[in-house]
């Protein structure tokens, strides 16, 4: 269930209008809900607790210290891609040994630093990798414990951008070639095989696929099981959810607590693969992050004109790409509404932010309520792959960040200050010494 709603005309998160956050806020504002990261970790838990699962949240989703810290006090695990991600964890009070590491490209020093806090496992996706792990903890005089991404070559029919389980992708060891480097693992002194893990794509919205790699992908997890000992099995993530929703009853399905039909959910999930996994007497680990964090966010940006060209009416707010990369990057729909109701006929529209790159917009032709200069909108489903992705592309600034949990609500982040941005740079002697009709000698 998700906790935007509109209340007498206005949009609320939770139980606060979203308006007075902005006017103590102001724009651009990311905006979280507790009560909706919450539920969705607990009803994908209960749906797998039949398999006692370690649900470990995909922390490149988003990785905001409250929402981590919200996760890890539901007895949350993560999946972390980088030494930074590990340390943000343990910032928020995670437990490192829940944490596992992905990734095609750790460093030595990353490796090193994991194996210093005892984190779960690292999921190995090349053989030179497992042995820089092995060298490592060599050196270290630890043992390290370790899976190995299989790939399956199962096509999950997303986005060829987060597609991640086929053999033209960087991810993972091929299916064919697993047993072999499992094998030539195991003479490793100073590696530990604690499990096998996959992961075929994100925005997956239909089980299937999940079936068919789970269906491949177990029968040899049970055969490694007997042979080396491993004890766990992570499916991955993956889980998708609702960007595009249908309106129904005045409010848009996306804010409805049933589902429409025929899209994944926990139950639907769990009900087809817990029992292909319950066999396997393994701990399953899944990685979800999307799922958690998605619609528990949104962006609000401000109209600071409307431009008619032609044909055209261009709603250019102070939202921008460096803000919410998804439609540039991946042309990806977020649903749009404003923060007050208002009736009348829908405009076909732009929404366009400020940056000078064509790839600057959030909708295209998408009809809309009639909006004027000092209006708000929000941009939905915005809490996963959001501010994280978020850059200083034009030297703008950062923006800030609010949870809200009920009637309260907090700044999580505070909007950057723009000699922030600069603050890192320095010149050097010959510049900073030098006038500038010099610099053209």
């Amino acid at each position: 269930m998700h906790h935007f709603r509109y209340v007498k005309g206005q949009l609320n998160c939770e139980s606060v209008p979203v308006a007075t956050l902005v006017k103590k806020h102001g724009t651009p504002l990311y905006v979280y809900s507790q009560a909706t990261l919450t539920d969705h970790f607990l009803k994908l838990d209960r749906a797998l607790a039949p398999l006692n699962p370690l649900i470990c949240f995909s922390v490149k989703a988003n990785s905001s210290m409250a929402v981590l810290r919200t996760l890890a006090l539901l007895g949350s695990g993560f999946d972390i891609v980088s030494e930074g991600e590990l340390r943000r964890v343990l910032a928020a009070g995670g437990d490192s040994q829940t944490c596992v590491f992905a990734g095609v490209g750790k460093t030595e020093a990353e490796i090193a630093w994991a194996l210093e806090r005892g984190i779960y496992m690292f999921n190995a996706e090349s053989e030179p990798e497992l042995e820089r792990i092995n060298r490592l903890a060599a050196r270290m005089k630890k043992v390290a414990p370790v899976s190995v991404r299989v790939n399956p070559n199962i096509d999950a029919h997303t986005h060829a951008k987060i597609t991640t389980g086929t053999y033209a992708n960087k991810f993972g060891i091929a299916f064919e070639a697993v047993e072999g480097v499992y094998a030539r693992a195991s003479k490793l002194k100073n590696l530990k095989l604690r499990g096998i893990q996959m992961h075929i794509g994100s925005q997956l919205t239909q089980v299937k696929p999940f079936e068919l790699a789970v269906r491949k992908v177990a029968p040899l997890a049970q055969k490694l099981k007997a042979k080396y000992g491993l004890e766990a099995f992570s499916l991955g993530g993956g889980l998708g959810i609702i960007y595009e929703p249908a309106l129904a009853s005045g409010q848009p399905e996306w804010w409805q607590s049933k589902p429409a039909q025929g899209i994944l959910t926990p139950e639907t999930y769990a009900a087809t693969l817990v029992p292909l996994l319950q066999p396997l007497g393994m701990k399953i680990i899944v990685e979800p992050g999307r799922f958690i964090a998605g619609n528990a966010g949104i962006l609000v940006t401000r109209v600071e004109y409307v431009k008619q060209t032609g044909q055209k009416v261009f709603v250019i707010v102070d939202a921008a790409m460096n803000d919410l990369i998804r439609p540039a990057f991946y042309d990806s729909y977020h649903e749009i509404v404003p923060l007050t109701q208002r009736g009348g006929a829908l405009i076909s529209s732009d929404v366009v932010g400020p940056v000078c790159e064509s790839g600057d917009y959030f909708c295209k032709d998408r009809r809309l309520p009639k909006v004027v200069e000092g209006d708000y909108l929000a941009i939905l489903s915005a809490g996963a792959y959001g501010f994280v992705m978020a850059s200083n592309y034009n030297s703008r600034a950062l923006p800030a960040e609010v949870l809200v949990k009920g009637r309260l609500s907090a700044a999580v982040r505070y909007r950057q200050p723009l000699p922030r941005i600069w603050e890192l740079e320095t010149l050097p002697r010959w510049l900073k010494y030098s006038r500038v009709p010099e610099l053209a000698r």
